[in-house]
């Protein structure tokens, strides 16, 4: 499908804004990210509570263009309120929405991690699940940080791979989040050997065994 948005003027709809137009923090976005996670369960219990009016079903691909969409009016109220300007793509991949928002300085809402980059995905899937009332599970990248980020993880597992099919024996990886596991594990399995995930959020890790 791929849609290109620019950075429009949209200034409604978001609560990201502190209501003086100035610029949000990195830090103040990851704390706004824990909030709206507690307000955005509320609201879809409501709205359940509320609906119960059965509408037509939507086709699958239907529904992850809707969530592209509602999730692109979000992003664009951001860049907005944040004063940045950027492009939002608008995908579908591996049965999620893929948003990308590219072309301006974006680093900072990225974080030095992908921090603040999960956080506002996080505010993202929220902001649909409160207008759709159905968890979204889409997936946002900002300055191509996921894309660099799993050329380097595929990287890695293939160097495991080789390590643990040397040795014998099983390689526990360093914590990750789920992206970041996902990357290894498929990337484990396309080359034969088998992984496993172990621990708890947020030191949850791969192990990867050998044949």
């Amino acid at each position: 499908m791929g849609q290109i948005r620019q950075k429009g003027t949209i200034m409604s709809g978001s609560n990201m804004s502190d209501g003086k137009g100035s610029e949000l923090g990195s830090d103040e976005i990851v704390e706004i990210a824990e909030l709206e996670e507690i307000q955005g369960q509320r609201d879809v219990v409501e709205t359940d509570a509320v609906e119960h009016i059965e509408s037509p079903k939507k086709s699958f691909m239907s529904q992850l263009e809707e969530e592209g969409d509602v999730a692109a009016d979000y992003l664009e109220a951001l860049l907005d309120i944040a004063d940045l300007d950027g492009d939002i793509d608008i995908d579908v991949d591996n049965d999620r929405a893929a948003l990308s928002i590219t072309g301006g300085a974006l680093t900072h809402l990225v974080g030095d991690s992908g921090e603040v980059l999960d956080a506002i995905q996080e505010l993202t899937r929220l902001a649909v699940q409160t207008s759709l009332g159905e968890r979204s599970r889409l997936m946002l990248d900002i300055d191509n940080f996921r894309n660099d980020r799993k050329a380097e993880l595929t990287k890695l597992a293939q160097e495991i791979a080789e390590e643990v099919k040397d040795s014998g024996e099983q390689v526990k990886l360093k914590p990750m989040n789920a992206f970041e596991r996902k990357v290894v594990h498929d990337t484990i399995q396309e080359l034969g050997l088998t992984s496993e995930s172990e621990g708890e959020e947020p030191n949850r890790c791969v192990v990867v065994l050998p044949a």
